[in-house]
């Protein structure tokens, strides 16, 4: 009966001691594979746009101008566009958020907490195209039509916040695309907002309830600052998600490669640029490098964005 028992314990032993190495070796593999694939990326990006660089210098990331018939090409019309267009989705996602994860988790009565909570989980799955298409085929109009031309006429008119506000109601624009956008990063960050709120201790609401506190003081003064620093990954997520968003910025943004401090003017974004001259771009060209250079520098700002919010994260634990 004991050799019996231990003949099985030595071959358990001896198949560990081979397949503990094999398991280890295909997780440094798999750890190893995506710094590879990431640094491929990023060095096919860099030496593809590199002629780019070399012929317009860094005035390359500071000039406005992009002019394909003269063949003189700048990334700041882009980066402008895709920054205060992701910045835009960002002020209009987070109190939606903030307000949608707050009724799921402290108001909502448990037979519609499942039912909302899957629609917007629904939100996430549709395709970016779909929201390109209702924002051209819906929100376009309802702005044209109800929202840009009150806003002008009356905010328009006011001195230094009237150039917000500026220009005539195309119902496309920066101010348009902030709000697809919006309506795309909301179910990410909502969710995240979701899962920080149901994860704070039960005990700790139930003490701030038990010396008279209201529902929105336990919100504001215990749920939220226990889970601030998973809420500010949440909303980098959503920032870096905005940053990226290609077909349906393309279809609301106007595309038009000029600068404007107006909302409701038409603009470019570096995804929205690539997407609409890269099927012109002859192979080889000077305008081929250039959007090579800008999805570049697209990559580039999604690092940076990565690294702030980690250091946020960083200080806020500290």
């Amino acid at each position: 009966m004991g050799s019996g028992s231990v003949q099985p314990i030595t071959k358990a032993k001896a198949t560990g001691r081979i397949s503990d190495p094999i398991f280890v070796g295909l997780l440094w593999a798999s750890g190893i594979f995506v710094l590879i694939l990431l640094g491929l990326i990023i060095a096919e990006l860099f030496q593809g746009g590199l002629p780019a660089l070399k012929h317009f210098g860094l005035d390359f990331i500071w000039s406005p101008a992009w002019n394909p018939v003269t063949e003189n090409f700048g990334a700041l019309v882009m980066i402008y566009g895709t920054l205060f267009s992701a910045i835009i989705a960002v002020v209009v996602a987070l109190p939606l958020s903030f307000g949608i994860a707050f009724f799921l988790t402290e108001i909502a009565p448990q037979p519609l907490k499942r039912p909302i909570g899957v629609a917007v989980q629904l939100l996430a799955a549709v395709p970016s195209i779909i929201y390109g298409m209702w924002g051209f085929f819906v929100i376009v109009p309802l702005m044209a039509a109800y929202v840009q031309p009150p806003l002008i006429d009356t905010i328009g008119n006011l001195p230094v916040i009237g150039a917000l506000f500026a220009g005539p109601p195309l119902g496309s624009g920066m101010f348009t695309a902030g709000l697809i956008l919006a309506v795309m990063i909301l179910p990410f960050i909502t969710a995240m907002f979701v899962e920080t709120l149901e994860s704070v201790p039960p005990m700790l609401k139930e003490s701030a309830y038990g010396i008279g506190a209201t529902t929105y003081e336990v919100y504001k003064n215990v749920s939220v600052p226990y889970g601030k620093t998973a809420m500010v990954g949440a909303i980098m997520l959503g920032l870096g998600r905005a940053l990226g968003e290609t077909m349906a910025v393309t279809f609301v943004i106007g595309n038009a490669t000029r600068m404007s401090a107006s909302l409701f003017a038409p603009g470019a974004t570096i995804a929205s640029t690539i997407a609409n001259e890269f099927p012109e771009a002859a192979i080889g060209s000077l305008k081929l490098t250039s959007l090579l250079q800008l999805g570049f520098i697209l990559f580039v700002i999604s690092f940076i964005v990565l690294a702030l919010s980690r250091a946020l994260v960083r200080s806020r634990l500290d």
